[in-house]
């Protein structure tokens, strides 16, 4: 049941993120594509603005009748000839251009005009013709802008001299910031006749390397038609530029969807560690059960041959039954005593009495208390004390039970024949406590979690030594209470070698 709620929750979470990604996605697309379109809105305005200044020059040039400065003009070209009657002929020639088309048509009007000493008695009738034709010349200029001539010969100028660089520049931030881009831009005018690109002027860094250019062709207007001329344009930083545009509107998604994630991973850990918990204190119970059973049977079975007289009420027989009764008596209360330890340890209410004391000294004590229960095992139990006195500050009984429990184990988890060595030194201004063993080991994937309440190394069948869990969960809160250090190395069927570090008083 709880794999199916699990897997069913990662896919609608799955689902979720999934969606999420989809329409992250698709907001940012929408923001590159609107930043891509106010791009090219922006060079589209620059082409156009060129343009017009071309053409607000050829209308200048038009009204003073003037040749535009670098314009290509041809020999001939007078756009108001003057009448001259003293000549021979008047030539008059004009470039315009078909309304239904983009080709331009040269058109010349020849008036031939007599010589004043040629006139005969027909200059009336000659006179009328002049202005007829004059009428005629100034209605076909009426109908060709003037200043659209100028700019024909604008156009035949090269793109250095058909732009302004200061200008450009001007025109080219105004238009970027006008169209809502705050962000760097490098820019260039390229030439592409012959189909060979080259830079004509621009920022002198321009590098676009594999960045992405916006290119837009200059002076789409003019009448030959455009010509190979581009302004392109890039932004170094646009990618991160994006991001930070788009991340204004998704960062509240994002958020909400890592904390989405976030909760249901760590519903997911507790859920496991509750039920790891809950197995845990199913085999303390089991445990504790059997630790406290056997001893109350042991008693109920003493007690009852002592009361149906089926063995012999020698003083002797009554000595031995009555010493395994408080022998098994103790080690009940020794259990009980060791649950409530635990939980008065737990809720916080336990409290020390701190003093000074020596170390070796209490150490000598256990040691000679303990040694008599490792030779019944036919075990050694060597000790390597210091030098002088180790002196630390602590509750004195608590820290002996550490020592106590550190040596149960020691003698529980050995081979045969156990052999167990208690040391003590000075290291760094700390005082170190180490016993070492022979016994079956821990493997390393359980080391780090042994000082865990209730928390067993599963052995399977290698041994059936029985306990709570709780030793080792009450070593390591008595030492970090003393604000110690405790150390464990092990290998597996090799030993083990727990080591335990306190402040030293006295040097």
């Amino acid at each position: 049941m709880l794999i199916t709620l699990i897997v069913v929750m990662a896919a609608v979470l799955s689902g979720l993120i999934l969606v999420q990604s989809s329409m992250i996605k698709s907001a940012s697309d929408i923001r590159e594509e609107q930043f891509n379109q106010s791009v090219k809105n922006a060079l589209f305005f620059v082409s156009s603005q060129l343009n017009q200044i071309e053409e607000k020059e050829a209308r200048l040039s038009a009204q003073l009748q003037k040749s535009p400065v670098g314009a290509v003009v041809p020999e001939n070209f007078n756009i108001f000839p003057r009448n001259n009657l003293g000549s021979s002929s008047l030539s008059f020639g004009l470039r315009i251009m078909n309304q239904n088309s983009s080709r331009f048509v040269q058109e010349q009007y020849r008036i031939d005009i007599l010589d004043s000493t040629r006139i005969t008695s027909d200059s009336i009738a000659f006179e009328q013709l002049f202005l007829l034709q004059q009428q005629r010349r100034r209605e076909m200029w009426l109908r060709n802008d003037s200043w659209k001539t100028y700019k024909i010969f604008l156009e035949g100028r090269s793109i250095e001299e058909r732009i302004d660089s200061i200008v450009l520049d001007q025109i080219l931030k105004s238009a970027i910031v006008e169209y809502g881009i705050n962000t760097e831009f490098k820019y260039a005018i390229k030439n592409a006749n012959l189909g060979r690109e080259k830079i004509v002027f621009g920022n002198a860094d321009y590098s676009p390397g594999r960045q992405k250019e916006f290119p837009q062709r200059l002076f789409l207007g003019d009448f030959d038609g455009p010509k190979p001329n581009y302004l392109n344009i890039y932004f170094p930083k646009r990618t991160g530029y994006l991001l930070k545009q788009t991340g204004l509107a998704i960062i509240p998604t994002i958020i909400l969807t890592a904390f989405l994630i976030g909760i249901f991973v760590y519903t997911i850990m507790v859920i496991f560690r509750q039920k790891k918990l809950s197995n845990i204190k199913n085999d303390f119970i089991n445990n504790m059960t059997h630790e406290l059973k056997t001893p109350i049977s042991t008693i109920s079975l003493a007690s009852q041959m002592l009361q149906d007289g089926t063995v012999t009420n020698t003083p002797k027989t009554i000595e031995h039954i009555s010493k395994v009764i408080f022998q098994e008596s103790k080690r009940l209360g020794f259990q009980v005593e060791k649950v409530l330890q635990m939980a008065v340890f737990n809720e916080g209410r336990l409290k020390f009495k701190l003093k000074e004391f020596d170390i070796n000294t209490m150490i000598r004590t256990v040691v000679g208390n303990f040694d008599l229960r490792v030779k019944s095992k036919n075990g050694v139990l060597e000790t390597d004390i210091s030098e002088g006195s180790l002196i630390i500050k602590g509750d004195e009984v608590h820290i002996t039970n550490v020592i106590f429990n550190l040596l149960d184990n020691a003698v529980k988890y050995s081979k045969d024949v156990p052999e167990i060595k208690v040391a003590t030194e000075r290291v760094n201004g700390n005082v170190v406590i180490s016993v070492k063993d022979n016994g079956i080991g821990i493997p390393k994937e359980h080391q780090t979690q042994i000082f865990d309440r209730f928390y067993r190394v599963p052995t399977g069948n290698v041994h059936n030594v029985k306990g709570f869990g709780l030793g080792l969960s009450y070593v390591k809160k008595i030492i970090d209470s003393h604000e110690g250090k405790i150390l464990v190395e092990s290998a597996l069927n090799k030993g083990t070698k727990f080591s335990i570090l306190f402040p030293q008083i006295n040097n």
